[in-house]
């Protein structure tokens, strides 16, 4: 009975304050909206810093602690960078503040709505959310290099069915930096520090994937084949096979791929499931051939890994340069 009770209480506990949290988010945003629209429009908006001063300080004076001008300026871009009232409840249920604090100062709207769809559906703490927008984890999505029309029609998806898509998930570059690999290794030694470190690795690749198989052995025409790692996604609902390489991509990996993933298309998949993805881990791709092989009709990711981290600045340079680049190829490929 104890143990019921204590469940029971303990349930009761976070439910109320999730319902505190969400209640207290809403009269941020319904703050931040009325000194938008009521007290800066029109002829005061000149008077507007003058107005949040007064008003925080009285405020304060009546409600204490957390109504400064500062909060309420903060209220104020929250109401502006989330303007549709629609999105702000369907977030706030597993969103709290401190999620919107960090979602805020993202210029891109596109960006934050990926954050924040992404967060809404895993169930980010603030921490993991601060540590996927450190990792430039919307960079590094396939998502990122598409145009912006189909970046919005796929967030949009996101939100009205909660359907992740590949491009969702998928990566280029990876960052393995946790293997803490020597300057020289084998593909031996690449697999070995990644069963070490399978929880951080997982983590890596993204939402819903789960371990099945290393070295997983396949026989065709009596001859035995290894798919180096082998994982299901339970969002994609999909098997993933993952293929390591320690140096530059080559083209002939396409046809060593499609052979895994027509095996497992035929042995392993399982009624509901869609077709295996591949997944080419090399230390360095080459963007041309990919794009002539036409990798992603054949349901093929090739991506690179970083065993060391780079400066900040310089993944993001790199990472923008990426995502400028794909999306002029989509523009070449509708003009044509």
């Amino acid at each position: 009975m104890f143990k019921e009770l204590k469940q029971l209480i303990t349930n009761s506990r976070q439910k109320a304050s999730a319902a505190v949290n969400a209640s207290l988010t809403f009269m941020y945003w319904q703050i931040g909206h009325r000194i938008n629209q009521e007290v800066l429009g029109g002829e005061r908006a000149k008077y507007g810093k003058q107005i949040v001063v007064s008003l925080a300080k009285q405020l304060t004076q009546e409600f204490g602690r957390g109504f400064s001008d500062k909060q309420l300026r903060r209220m104020m871009q929250f109401a502006e960078v989330f303007s549709d009232r629609e999105i702000v409840v369907s977030l706030m249920r597993q969103l709290s503040w401190t999620h919107f604090i960090a979602l805020i100062p993202m210029k891109d709207p596109l960006q934050r709505e990926f954050y924040a769809q992404m967060c809404r559906i895993e169930g980010w703490s603030v921490r993991e959310l601060g540590e996927r927008i450190d990792s430039m984890l919307y960079q590094r999505t396939a998502l990122s290099k598409k145009p912006e029309a189909l970046i919005q029609k796929e967030l949009q998806t996101l939100a009205e069915k909660n359907r992740l898509e590949p491009s969702l998930i998928l990566k280029d570059p990876y960052v393995l930096d946790f293997l803490q690999l020597n300057v020289h290794y084998l593909e031996r030694d690449l697999e070995d520090a990644i069963l070490r470190e399978l929880e951080n690795f997982l983590l890596e690749l993204g939402a819903g994937f789960s371990f099945i198989a290393r070295q997983k052995r396949i026989q065709i025409d009596g001859e035995d084949f290894y798919i180096d790692l082998l994982f299901y996604n339970r969002q994609l609902k999909q098997l993933v096979a993952v293929d390591l390489k320690i140096g530059r991509f080559k083209a002939h990996y396409k046809g060593q791929m499609e052979l895994y993933l027509r095996w497992l298309d035929k042995h392993e998949r399982q009624p509901g499931e869609k077709p295996p993805l591949g997944i080419i881990l090399c230390a360095e791709n080459r963007k041309e051939q990919i794009e002539l092989l036409q990798l992603d009709d054949a349901g093929i990711h090739v991506a690179e890994y970083l065993t060391v981290l780079p400066e900040r600045e310089v993944l993001h340079h790199r990472l923008q340069r990426a995502i400028d680049e794909a999306q002029k190829k989509y523009v070449l490929k509708d003009s044509d």
